[in-house]
């Protein structure tokens, strides 16, 4: 109870001295701001003062404000405010806040005819983009300045990137940044053929790039970091500064990225942290204000002195002032500039008391003038000269590019590099200053290590440079005769590509470019986060994965290829159908007997039986005759069977004497880390070793495969090699898989005399193969433009296809020693051919054998000739066979029995043809062939061969054309059988 009547005087007091020092002035100026930007409050305030200090220009007038506090966002309370403000009588309304209550506050201020001054504020300090404001009327008064000039980044940007000539890049924006502000300068960019990606920045930016990590695989994480070498950034100071720093720590960038950071609002001091928080080179454009260098002229501006806290810039309060604070403290001093010019013109209108909220109330008579008084003159102050244009926009703004050149320490040597404005546009140059294309009379020291292809030694005379060739050889050379440099090249004496030992330091090839010792390395040396921590590198010239050099699996000699077309089982089943189908043939052959011709000497025992079925089985007939239709139907059947086995076996046997089938377990790097038979390793403190190690124990990217492939190399002590041509040796004459550089394992298994080895690689190529220069070489980035310039044009393939020809020899892919010729068998493809007639050789000899000491234990048994000279009736009794002599006589072909074979009519030759009785089973008979000439047919010549009988004779056109035959018997079982010839008869010759 008893504070409320204190409140109540306070407050009464505080409102007779407001009306006091109203009613005392007549100069009052409203603002409303950001409720967000207190220092434009501060600085505002700390504006009035000054001028009220000032008496040459109000005189004995003093300016008096209200000032108020709104949401952005909440366009309803900016006019609200607004309102209040006018209905207190205020000349002019200055506001600092966003576009979105901006709007409200231009149709509010030109239905009022309050000038209204609005400074632009971008949220949290993203950069500008250009305000929507709502249109007006064709001919009405626009009674809203803009106090910022318009919004030239996109103008900026464009520019900067073509003077680098990027053609791909990612452009990266913060959560606040309205994406529409850039969307010209991505027409323009598309037009040009550009190639821009778009990423948003999260505000947790931890939580932002540990998602990469986890959602990308490693191939995509790797072109991912290639992207960044290049790339934009439209966002605050303070989000630049956490964004810089995240990437830098998870090495998602290197030494030779480039990024651009384009903001209006970048103070000094923001400035020094994005330097020494970024690593590679970095451009930053924001907005600049020409300023004497002068402290004197910096702070007098004609008739008023700046405060000097604000126009110092060795004041600390001056290096942290916002654009906008800048801007602020110029609108009050032109608006104190007008108000004496009204004065001195005598045209001072009172203040306008107005009411906004009602319906029929009048704006401000006095408003039209006030607001063509503001527009006609400028002012010097913070921001060099303000003033507008009759479409009320500031035109005077101007940019600097800063950043650092090649060749600097990182975070130092921040300079200016060029200037824009919209009347001049880029005033100066982005290259470095330092290197031109032209290096001629440039001398560089080359430090290498002996790898093929990459670097070999070609010639080495005593007492003369060595010479060097090679794939990385060839680049240098190419560089070099661009450029016109010249080299001088030495090979690393503990022949190490480089590692960081214990100690801090850095041994081999990288060890010699740390020290000093050397300008460029060049090898098979691949780009990793650690070596670019040290040195730097060019853009690669050649991709780099890894892979392993296996050998190949020794062709196996089957000596019973000739078998493999069909399965043992097969085989089993073919051999007993063989045997089936001759017994069943035999049977139905003995259940009902074929009719066999007179004199056949064929019959149905079972081995005939076996015998034909097995030779019409192998395509070979047969030669016993089988007349009934069942034994028909049977092989009939069983021909058609025998024709497709026989032409399934010739299909499969050309494709398995022909294609080699053995396949070898290892075909990729997962089937490597999944066995554990075949140890395997690589070289100690390699990039290769690295690789494995860091993608098997990183958390980020750890890979199943190369975690066991990490395990199985430090299983045994002895799986690691110091060099890699030991690996190659380990591989050659052992039990061993080498890891190591795809590229170079390709080129030793395209040049081994035996092409015995083989290898197999990831899909994906990992990293790259580059040229480390000293950290901050001024040559990296004209080696890399030039590698690139190789790449497009094509001379980079011809020079890799030199060491890497597409019609090798030897197959790469291969697990297996393939045949040199394809459609040639060798001889051990047929071997067990051989090896089976081979054998059925020695056994038909054996059987030979068997058969003549059997032919001559029954022969003993045969009667003696004393027995055969007793007569007929003698070998009439031992004739198993009784027969009917007349039954089988001796014919001589058509010639009649009284002429003889000197006869002058005869002059076609005959024959005589023996038939054999049909009780007999004689398989052959001795046959006198007589041949004669036709001049003197007496002389005839024996020749004796051993035949078959025949059931016919020969026909006489076959006599004719062959010779005259006499058919006898020559055996003495069958002598008897036959009739004695007649006198008339022509005589036999002598057996």
């Amino acid at each position: 109870m008893k504070v409320t009547p204190a409140l109540v005087l306070v407050a009464v007091f505080l409102s007779q001295e407001w009306k006091s020092a109203l009613s005392d002035s007549i100069i009052h100026i409203g603002a409303i701001f950001d409720e967000s930007a207190r220092r434009d409050d501060e600085v505002f305030r700390l504006a009035v003062a000054d001028l009220n200090l000032n008496n040459e220009i109000l005189e004995t007038e003093k300016i008096t404000i209200s000032v108020e506090f709104v949401d952005g966002n909440n366009p309803f309370q900016a006019v609200q405010e607004a309102c209040e403000l006018m209905n207190r009588g205020i000349l002019a309304l200055v506001s600092s806040i966003g576009c979105m209550s901006a709007g409200s506050l231009q149709t509010l201020a030109d239905a009022m005819h309050i000038p209204h001054l609005f400074i632009q504020r971008s949220p949290a300090g993203t950069p500008r983009s250009t305000c929507p404001l709502t249109s007006r009327l064709p001919g009405a008064d626009d009674y809203t300045l803009m106090v910022r000039p318009p919004v030239y980044l996109n103008e900026v940007i464009l520019q900067v990137v073509s003077e680098y000539s990027w053609q791909k890049f990612i452009l990266f924006y913060d959560s606040d940044f309205d994406i529409r502000g850039i969307e010209d300068f991505l027409d323009r960019t598309s037009q040009q053929g550009m190639d821009v990606s778009l990423q948003k920045v999260e505000s947790n930016i931890n939580m932002m790039i540990t998602s990469l990590f986890r959602t990308m695989r490693v191939e995509e994480l790797h072109r991912y970091r290639d992207t960044l070498r290049r790339a934009v950034l439209f966002m605050s100071p303070a989000t630049a500064k956490a964004f810089i720093t995240e990437v830098v720590e998870t090495n998602l960038v290197a030494f030779d990225c480039h990024w651009i950071l384009i903001n209006e609002e970048i103070s000094d001091y923001d400035l020094q942290e994005l330097v020494m928080k970024s690593i590679g080179r970095l451009t930053v454009v924001r907005q600049t204000f020409p300023m004497p260098q002068n402290t004197t002229q910096r702070c007098v501006k004609h008739n008023h002195r700046i405060n000097t806290s604000l126009c110092d810039p060795k004041n600390a309060k001056a290096q942290q002032l916002e654009i906008t604070n800048r801007y602020i403290y110029d609108t009050v001093l032109l608006l104190a500039n007008t108000f004496h010019r009204k004065l001195e013109d005598r045209k001072w209108h009172s203040m306008a008391s107005l009411n906004c909220i009602r319906k029929n109330s009048k704006p401000w008579q006095g408003g039209k003038s006030m607001l063509d008084t503001v527009k006609k003159f400028g002012v010097s102050g913070l921001t060099s000269f303000l003033e507008f244009t009759d479409n009320g926009t500031n035109p005077n703004i101007f940019f600097e590019i800063l950043g650092t050149n090649y060749g600097e320490d990182r975070g130092r040597g921040v300079n200016r590099l060029a200037t824009w404005d919209p009347l001049h546009g880029l005033n100066g140059t982005l290259t470095d200053r330092k290197l031109e294309n032209n290096m001629r009379g440039v001398v560089l020291r080359v430090v290498t290590v002996l790898e093929e292809p990459f670097v070999m030694v070609s010639e080495n005379v005593l007492g003369k440079p060595k010479k060097y060739q090679g794939y990385s050889i060839d680049v240098l050379d190419a560089l070099s005769n661009y450029l016109g440099f010249k080299y001088e090249i030495y090979v690393t004496s503990d022949h190490k590509y480089g590692s960081l030992q214990p100690d801090g330091q850095w041994n081999g090839l990288i060890g010699e470019l740390v020290s000093k010792r050397a300008d460029v390395g060049l090898s098979a040396l691949t780009i990793t986060p650690e070596r670019e921590s040290v040195v730097d590198f060019t853009t690669r010239y050649m991709d780099y994965s890894v892979g392993v050099l296996l050998r190949k699996a020794e062709r196996t000699v089957d000596m019973f290829a000739c078998l493999a077309p069909f399965d043992l089982s097969l085989w089993a089943c073919i051999a007993g159908t063989v045997l089936l189908i001759g017994i069943l043939v035999y049977l139905l052959n003995w259940l009902n007997p074929p009719r066999l011709p007179m004199g056949s000497m064929s019959s149905t025992t079972l081995y005939n039986s076996m015998w034909f079925v097995y030779g019409s089985f192998v395509q070979q007939g047969g030669e016993v005759p089988y007349t009934t239709l069942a034994t028909r139907m049977m092989m009939g059947v069983w021909w058609m069977f025998a024709l497709i086995v026989i032409s399934s076996y010739t299909a499969n046997l050309a494709a398995f004497l022909t294609i080699t089938r053995i396949e070898n377990s290892i075909q990729s790097l997962q089937d490597l880390s999944k066995q554990t038979e075949l140890p395997y390793g690589t070289v100690l403190d390699s990039a290769v070793y690295d690789q494995v190690r860091s993608k098997a124990m990183n958390p980020f990217e750890r890979d199943p495969m190369y975690s066991q492939m990490w395990r199985m190399i430090n299983r045994t002590g002895d799986g690691n090699v110091d060099e890699s041509k030991e690996g190659v040796r380990k591989v050659k004459y052992g039990h061993f898989g080498f890891v190591w550089d795809t590229a170079v394992l390709e080129y030793i298994a395209n040049n081994d005399e035996d092409c015995s080895f083989y290898t197999v690689s990831s899909n994906a190529p990992d990293r790259g193969y580059g040229i480390a220069m000293q950290h901050g070489s001024p040559y990296r980035d004209i080696f890399s433009q030039r590698i690139l310039e190789l790449q497009q044009n094509g001379d980079m393939d011809i020079l890799k296809l030199k060491w890497w020809p597409k019609d090798s020899p030897c197959d790469l892919y291969s697990s297996v020693q393939m045949r040199q010729n394809g459609n040639a068998l060798d001889i051990h493809s047929f071997a067990g051919v051989f090896c089976v007639l081979a054998a059925g050789v020695v056994i038909s000899c054996l059987i030979a054998i068997v058969e003549s000491w059997w032919s001559r234990r029954k022969g003993s048994r045969v009667p003696s000739k004393e027995m055969q000279a007793d007569g007929p009736s003698a070998r009439q009794a031992a004739d198993p066979c009784p027969h009917i002599p007349s039954d089988h006589p001796l014919t001589l072909g058509s010639q009649s029995q009284n002429q003889t074979p000197n006869s002058a009519n005869t002059t076609v030759p005959t024959a005589t043809h023996y038939q054999p009785p049909a009780c007999c089973d004689i398989p052959c008979a001795l046959i006198m062939q007589h041949s004669y000439e036709p001049t003197n047919p007496s002389e005839i010549t024996p020749k004796m061969r051993m035949t078959t009988f025949t059931t016919s004779p020969p026909t006489p056109r076959t006599i004719r054309r062959s010779t005259w035959s006499t058919y006898t018997a020559g055996l003495t079982a069958c002598a008897p059988r036959t009739k004695a010839p007649t006198s008339s008869s022509p005589p036999l010759p002598p057996i």
